[in-house]
């Protein structure tokens, strides 16, 4: 009997991405799998049902839970989600290992394999899995213009018969993957463009796409292509520097994150208030704290002129390349997953282990373990 994979329609509020898009299922018929989808799933980011060939479409959510055996999902299940995966079965997707500790005991209660895309390790051969930076590239190249969108000037110098106007100056803080598409989009978009990150390695990519690298004197390179945390000290240093140039920016986005931490806080009040009426943050660490102290998620925030805005899961919003961009990786994940049409765990493969959250009832991701049952197991 083929392996049953299934894809549920997506229930967490403001989610509009798709875990299946209609030209994977090709590609997912030479594992040799059988593709049940809920009736639905893909409407929102523009897929009818009709456009899956080949695919059994599922009225009843329950039913798609009880009889698949693999679970493909873009956001985590909700704790009743969770317990309706069959024992034994396995589900991929962004689970949150950091938090949702109440769904993370319900597999391993029901001896469910999860496996976690943002533990996906940042290796060569895991590019094509890395759902971490395929959705963050969406995500900088929305934040540039949402940047443009609510600045009430233009980006690229005009030359009219009225006058010459300027261009706008655009200072992108954090060089990972939002941030240079950040950098690229607000370039091409006409803007001088200013970038900042802890990690000094980033500066000849900053300027291979036209941006002016900001220096502070301070590095802060990390393991797995992350930066590690700073010190109190280089806390200072950074913020000082920073601080002069978000004051004379136009625009400013920061993308700075630190995996299962809150966000590390680069803007104060007092820098935005040195900000010129009519400039704009854009901050895509909002949903972990955001990294100005005025951000809300979600929300428009004006002081003194200065527009804070927080967006929440900005990748939703391009939902379509977004969902086309995520189904891939997920398909090269299973491609490691079933081998001759069988379900195959092997655990001396790095991204599998490293990627792994639950596992025969056992937590199996070290930090989560250890959060949740007090100590390293033996």
């Amino acid at each position: 009997m083929a392996i049953r994979v299934a894809v549920p329609k997506e229930t967490h509020s403001g989610e509009r991405r798709v875990a299946l898009v209609p030209s994977v299922v090709k590609q997912l018929d030479k594992l040799g799998v059988e593709i049940l989808m809920e009736s639905g799933a893909g409407k929102d980011s523009g897929f009818d049902d009709a456009a899956y060939e080949g695919v059994t479409v599922v009225e009843a959510a329950d039913k798609l839970y009880k009889d698949a055996d693999v679970v493909l999902r873009v956001q985590p299940p909700t704790v009743e989600e969770a317990g309706k995966l069959a024992a034994g079965s396995v589900v991929l997707g962004f689970m949150a290992p950091h938090e949702g500790d109440t769904r993370i005991k319900t597999f391993t209660k029901n001896k469910v394999t999860s496996f976690a895309m943002e533990l996906v390790p940042r290796i060569t051969r895991a590019q094509s899995i890395d759902a971490l930076s395929s959705q963050a590239s969406i995500s900088g190249y929305k934040a540039a213009l949402l940047a443009a969108n609510l600045s009430p000037r233009l980006f690229p110098m005009l030359t009219t018969a009225a006058g010459t106007i300027r261009p706008s100056t655009v200072l992108v803080i954090g060089a990972g993957v939002a941030g240079l598409q950040a950098i690229a989009t607000a370039k091409r978009l006409g803007a001088v463009v200013e970038a900042y990150d802890v990690r000094s390695a980033t500066k000849e990519q900053v300027e291979s796409l036209g941006g002016k690298f900001v220096k502070t004197g301070v590095s802060a390179e990390g393991e797995g292509g992350y930066a590690r945390e700073l010190t109190d000290e280089e806390k200072q240093q950074q913020a000082e520097v920073l601080a002069d140039h978000v004051a004379k920016a136009d625009a400013v986005i920061t993308t700075a994150a630190i995996p299962g931490k809150p966000a590390p806080k680069l803007i104060d009040t007092a820098t935005v208030e040195r900000m010129k009426r009519g400039a704009v943050v854009i901050d895509l660490a909002a949903e972990t704290g955001g990294n100005c102290e005025l951000t809300k998620a979600g929300k428009e925030v004006d002081h003194n002129g200065v527009t804070v805005y927080g967006p929440k899961n900005v990748a939703s919003a391009l939902c379509q390349h977004a969902s086309e961009m995520y189904a891939r990786n997920l398909y090269n994940f299973l491609a490691l997953l079933v081998k001759d049409g069988e379900l195959r765990l092997d655990w001396d493969d790095q991204v599998l282990a490293d990627s792994c959250l639950t596992h025969d009832g056992e937590i199996r991701h070290a930090p989560t373990r250890e959060r949740l049952e007090g100590g390293k197991k033996s």
